[in-house]
């Protein structure tokens, strides 16, 4: 598979979660595949490093939901184990100058913001069951809610503060960004794809509930090893021609000749490939239209997991910032302690001027404040920009900002000739999360399966 010229069945540009699946299905199959990576390590958003004295975190895709049945079924697969995100003791809350406990997933506030929360998540809901994720910008009211952002539709249903600003603070951990970047529609594209707001949001029972034994970027790490030489690294793929018989698919160093190509990227990604012939006009404009949240994960390492001795749970919601959001992402065992802060949205793009020292004290002074004094020294510490990443630009997904779902939300999965879209972002079934990436690769697969066994016209 190496040298200037090959040829294969199948070229899938992106060695993320959703190419190397992608790949091995159709490796299964019988077909000859290869994975043209522009990084020099496979994963995409997912990604581990090393605290200390061998402490495995995740700065990437980090948690497997309860119905995440795609990635537990790899996790078995691939023989790595799953173990519960610690949850045990209270959590914090620090919203609106109020410091307060609670347990559970409702935080005790006020009558007037609970009502206001409950009433908020009833109407979500009852939008969401209008939405198809397969199809959303053929819902009943598409234009209306494309038209709006997630912020204007709070402010105009939600009517205390505190509540828009608790909704504003978990989009910025869920989606990477804030609510008003995001159009209403597509913030309930995401729901419906999900399930539910609460499994969006929840520990036990939603998307946070487990973790992998190693770190989940082992999930790619394995799917790789399986695929062996058919993986190639430090590959950017250039350009992609479309010939009556075939794809030609170019990188800096060689040049892919394919019957079918999946490309595995994010819009904003693919768009930095030449196409010949161009895409279609609605196909170019997702580049412009969905754009990549900018979050950072930062880690924070500890001899203990010291906050456990004060009944605290690690998790915390704050909007002082710039951390918004922490959990405990502790080894399984417990031998270390590992603090975990999101920064999201607008802090992000704050933080991501500072210098690295900088950067580190802002993020250990918030640790400091929520947790204590002995937060303020950890034993090691590492942080992951995602939007300073050149091969992704963001994360954890992307999203449409408004009319982004009408303008152009039929391009996403639609096969271009020869060449299929995948990426967590085409997922119909948890969008944005490793199990869409999962499902996005087994889709795009099946698609080049059914078109592999005959003959196909030019660009059909």
């Amino acid at each position: 598979m190496s040298g200037a010229g090959s040829t294969v069945d199948v070229a899938v540009v992106g060695a993320g979660l959703s190419g190397l699946g992608a790949a091995k299905a159709l490796s299964d199959a019988g077909h000859e595949v290869v994975v043209l990576e522009a990084r020099d390590r496979v994963g995409g958003r997912l990604l581990g490093a090393e605290l200390g004295d061998g402490v495995q975190v995740d700065l990437g895709a980090q948690w497997v939901g309860s119905d995440h049945e795609r990635v537990q079924d790899l996790a078995r697969e691939l023989g790595l184990g799953l173990f519960p995100q610690y949850g045990r003791g209270r959590n914090l809350l620090d919203v609106g100058g109020r410091r307060g406990l609670y347990r559970g997933s409702i935080p005790r506030l006020g009558p007037a913001v609970l009502w206001d929360v409950f009433v908020a998540r009833r109407r979500i809901a009852r939008l969401v069951r209008g939405v198809d994720a397969e199809r959303p910008w053929e819902a009943r009211r598409a234009a209306e809610l494309d038209g709006q952002t997630l912020a204007e539709w709070c402010e105009r249903n939600m009517r205390t503060p505190i509540a828009r600003e608790l909704l504003a603070l978990a989009g910025r951990t869920v989606w990477g960004t804030g609510p008003e970047e995001i159009s209403m529609l597509h913030a309930l594209f995401y729901i419906s794809a999900a399930g539910s707001f609460d499994k969006l949001i929840d520990t036990k029972g939603g998307a946070q509930q487990d973790r992998v034994e190693g770190g989940a970027h082992t999930l790619a790490l394995g799917l790789a090893d399986s695929l062996g030489g058919r993986v190639r690294l430090g590959e950017p793929v250039r350009r992609i021609e479309q010939r009556p018989d075939s794809v030609l698919v170019v990188t800096d160093g060689s040049e892919v000749e394919a019957r079918r190509a999946i490309v595995a990227l994010p819009p904003v990604l693919a768009a930095r490939i030449e196409f010949d012939p161009r895409l279609p006009d609605q196909r170019r404009l997702l580049a412009e239209r969905m754009r990549p949240g900018a979050p950072a994960k930062c880690t924070a390492l500890y001899p203990e997991p010291f906050w456990r001795d004060d009944g605290l749970s690690g998790e915390s919601v704050t909007d002082v910032g710039p951390v918004t959001l922490t959990f405990d992402s502790s080894p399984r065992d417990g031998s270390a302690g590992v603090m975990l802060g999101f920064v999201g949205g607008p802090e992000a793009r704050e933080m991501a001027a500072m210098a690295p020292a900088e950067r580190r004290a802002a993020v250990l002074a918030c640790f400091e404040r929520l947790f204590g004094p002995r937060a303020a020294q950890p034993l090691d510490y590492a942080e992951q920009a995602w939007a300073a990443e050149e091969w992704s630009a963001g994360g954890p997904t992307s999203n449409f900002g408004p009319g982004g779902w009408t303008a152009c939300g039929l391009a996403l999965r639609e096969p271009v000739g020869r060449i299929h879209w995948a990426g967590t972002e085409t997922a119909t079934v948890w969008s944005g999360y490793m199990e869409g990436a999962l499902q996005a690769g087994e889709r795009a697969a099946t698609e080049a399966l059914a078109r592999l066994g005959r003959a196909t016209a030019p660009f059909t």
